[in-house]
């Protein structure tokens, strides 16, 4: 089954279908030339304002293929609104081999003062990396071999520290900053799959180096990622295919250099470089690139508008089977939560916070710092809410809730500006947090 064009007029358009084409030049608007989903009414408004119409990609209708013993991926017809008909792909359930059932073994306040250093030293790392690749230098990859097997023992110890510091530091590279939070998204995504840690060191150098190829760009067209002409957008498709080819003769095992070369791999074969889909992307690599993808979500650069982590985890779970195995979503999902740590959220009574860790029994209902009162009035001293405890026992009407997710950056809603108390301790946030 193939994926054909329909012409749709943009006041017809819905959320979740793939725009593929406009009626004028797409260097004549804003949208990204490899094409888009549509995630808001807002992308819809700005359609309408540039566009009477444009074609959206849609499944060919074929009946879906009987599949003995669910040895084969099942090839079906797409009839529903969710990705906007395009072809969808159904492999058998994921199967972990030997999966290993981590424990939380170290409380947040102390794996936050270990993980600290840890990222300090790969930012130091990854710069050092980077500069030597632009200058066509031949990289050692030891100190960020010997700081993502730290980094994997971190997250298997406490998943919350080392994603809660990735999230809320300051970085001053994009490139290294998304490489970094993107390896720390697959770890905790990994580390709840059950791999063991030989596979999660495999991973996490994975995630780090598959932004390396991106150094051979022109700075000028990395600047406008996500906003380019087509012609520009088949150089950057490149950068993959560079990338592998700069590290294959490093040493690397061939599990890391697979998440180099698959992290772009899409599941319903639109991605690249080489468009394979389904069971032919390397599970690594598909654990990547749904870490990469909701990263560059949550943190574009700084030209596009971040999606708040709630709407892109929306929007994640609207594109399993289409772009991404659905299992893979739905673990990925379950291993950052609803609201994922480093989400700034406002609550049901009015106060305002930053989401600290969750609990993956009751999703809904994170730990938060809260660092507002009810009237947004900024607290002296931020503190510790534990929703799912505070909650316990209480009847609907009586419960604190998450009422949305907030902007990254929301005014007011620094957190390396606190102190925090709670039930355990008191502990200074600026410490750790600062870059």
């Amino acid at each position: 089954m193939g994926v054909q064009q329909k012409k749709v007029a943009v006041h017809d358009l819905e959320v979740g279908m793939f725009v593929s084409d406009l009626d004028r030049p797409w260097h004549q608007t804003p949208f990204p030339i490899q094409g888009f989903h549509i995630r808001s009414q807002d992308d819809i408004r700005a359609l309408v304002s540039h566009c009477k119409w444009v074609m959206v990609d849609v499944a060919e209708a074929r009946e879906a293929k009987e599949v003995k013993g669910g040895s084969k991926p099942v090839f079906g017809k797409t009839l529903n609104k969710r990705g906007g008909g395009r072809e969808q792909l159904q492999l058998p359930p994921l199967s972990i081999r030997e999966p290993v059932a981590y424990e939380t073994v170290t409380s947040l306040k102390k794996e936050m003062k270990t993980s600290k250093r840890l990222l300090d030293d790969m930012e130091v790392a990854l710069d050092q990396l980077f500069e030597t690749l632009r200058a066509d230098g031949v990289p050692d990859l030891r100190p960020i071999a010997a700081i993502t097997s730290k980094m994997v023992s971190s997250v298997v110890r406490q998943p919350d520290a080392l994603l809660w510091l990735s999230r809320t530091r300051a970085h001053d590279s994009y490139l290294y900053r998304h490489a970094l939070n993107t390896s720390v998204w697959a770890l905790v995504c990994g580390r709840h799959l059950g791999l063991n840690e030989g596979l999660l060191n495999h991973l996490g150098l994975g995630c780090l180096l598959s932004q390396v190829g991106k150094t051979t760009l022109p700075p000028e067209l990395l600047a406008r990622e996500g906003q380019l002409s087509a012609e520009e957008y088949l150089t950057y498709r490149g950068y993959v295919t560079r990338g592998v080819a700069m590290l294959e003769n490093s040493g690397l095992s061939r599990a890391v250099l697979s998440v180099v070369q698959g992290h772009r791999e899409r599941h319903n074969g639109s991605g690249f470089p080489e468009g394979v889909r389904g069971d032919r992307i390397p599970l690594l690599a598909k654990v990547a690139g749904i870490a990469e993808f909701f990263e560059s979500l949550i943190a574009p650069r700084s030209h596009t508008e971040p999606m708040t982590p709630a709407k892109a985890v929306t929007l994640l779970y609207e594109m399993r089977n289409i772009e991404f195995q659905e299992d893979l979503v739905e673990n990925f999902i379950q291993a950052i939560g609803i609201y994922p740590t480093g989400s700034l959220v406002e609550l049901s009574d009015g106060q305002r916070g930053i989401v600290v860790s969750h609990s993956p029994e009751r999703r809904l209902w994170p730990r938060v710092m809260v660092m507002t009162d009810t009237a947004s009035r900024p607290l002296k001293t931020a503190k510790i809410i534990d929703l799912a405890r505070y909650n316990e026992g209480k009847e609907a009407a009586e419960t604190v809730r998450i009422r949305e997710c907030l902007p990254h950056g929301t005014e007011g809603l620094d957190p390396s500006c606190y102190d925090v108390t709670g039930v355990e301790s008191r502990w200074s946030l600026t410490r750790l947090i600062s870059g």
